[in-house]
């Protein structure tokens, strides 16, 4: 089990849905939109990227590809280019704005938390009282980084994309020699948006065989498909980018998803849940009701008279099953009738004899 803020994360719980923001806002006017959105669509959290480009990125100039969506109607998309230090300073925030923006989750009752850069980051989160904290999959080898996180106390989660199976062994070592269990491990297919052979769904249950910890579903791919797959196979938890417009011509607005579509979202998961169950066979009352005026009761086909064996009568098995079932009649065949009955009535538990 894992634990941000109030909410415990893990099997036996809901699905703890994230909403993330980081990447497709575009200040601090359109961030508070998308956190409105997200608590009016009865997300668990928001997540944002707090970096610091100019020391992040040494060429300024390295280029980074991803697609853009072209037409809604066709799905027709273009991939572009433009260097990562641009796309990285657009999403880049001053500290008093971060501050405003956990304010404003605060007020609206929303987890906040963030990916992680450096120390200052994690000093950042500390100091506006986050819950958690989140390692991006190109950091996962980064232990100065995750120790730094790891101390706080914080809930961990681990963002595991492009990582084998070892460096996600050795992220966890790291995060648990710092006395923190309160972790959360993320399967993130790469790619904006991820290809469908690359996605690879069924690490999921291998992740939660070979580890003690909750598993979470970051998604990058469009719509919400692939997150409600994740949640059968029980993911713990999952992350979805959400925009004002998918259309914007920036990295991951094109798998995310529109206000409009949020509260579908979150009420189709929560419905998937309850269509799950618990995996044991549980009868409701109505169920039972209409099993009973669908099976069948013992029916005389003649007369019975006072002292004769059930056993001894012509029967018929009829609907509905309010008398003696089917299945009960062998059981009860050597009992005798207490009084007489006549041809074509329900046979009754009170029209026979128990000694």
């Amino acid at each position: 089990m894992a634990k941000i803020n109030k909410t415990i994360i893990g099997d036996g719980h809901p699905c703890y849905i994230t909403f993330e923001i980081g990447p497709t806002h575009n200040g601090l006017d359109s961030a508070k939109r998308l956190i409105k959105h997200a608590s009016d669509a009865g997300a668990n959290a928001v997540k944002f990227q707090i970096s610091d480009p100019d020391r992040e990125v040494s060429d300024k100039k390295q280029m980074f590809s991803y697609g853009i969506l072209k037409n809604k109607e066709t799905g027709e998309i273009e991939t572009v280019e433009e260097p990562l230090y641009d796309l990285l300073k657009r999403r880049s925030l001053p500290d008093e704005q971060w501050i405003e923006l956990k304010q404003y989750s605060d007020e609206l009752g929303i987890d906040f938390f963030s990916t992680v850069d450096f120390k200052e980051n994690i000093q950042l989160l500390e100091k506006l009282g986050c819950y958690s904290i989140k390692i991006g999959s190109a950091d996962v080898n980064h232990f100065p980084l995750i120790r730094q996180a790891a101390k706080t106390g914080m809930c961990i989660q681990l963002d595991t994309g492009m990582a084998t199976l070892g460096d996600i062994e050795k992220a966890v070592d790291v995060v648990r020699s710092e006395g923190n269990e309160n972790i959360i491990i993320h399967h993130c297919p790469s790619g904006y948006p991820a290809r469908l052979d690359s996605i690879n769904l069924r690490i999921i249950n291998t992740l939660k065989n070979m580890f003690s910890y909750p598993v979470a579903f970051s998604d990058h791919t469009p719509g919400n498909e692939m997150d409600i797959a994740a949640v059968v196979l029980g993911a713990n938890m999952v992350e979805k980018t959400i925009t004002e417009d998918r259309m914007t011509p920036s990295v991951e607005h094109i798998m995310s998803i529109e206000p409009k579509e949020m509260k579908n979202f979150v009420r189709t998961i929560r419905d998937l849940e309850k269509a799950l169950g618990s995996g044991r066979r549980i009868m409701h009352n109505d169920e039972l009701k209409k099993r009973n005026l669908l099976r069948r009761s013992v029916f005389l086909l003649e007369p019975a008279r006072k002292g004769q064996r059930l056993g001894d009568c012509k029967v018929e098995f009829r609907r509905p099953g309010l008398g003696i079932h089917a299945d009960q009649f062998e059981l009860l065949k050597d009992n005798v009738f207490i009084k007489d009955i006549e041809s074509g009535q329900m046979v009754q538990f009170s029209d026979l004899s128990w000694k």
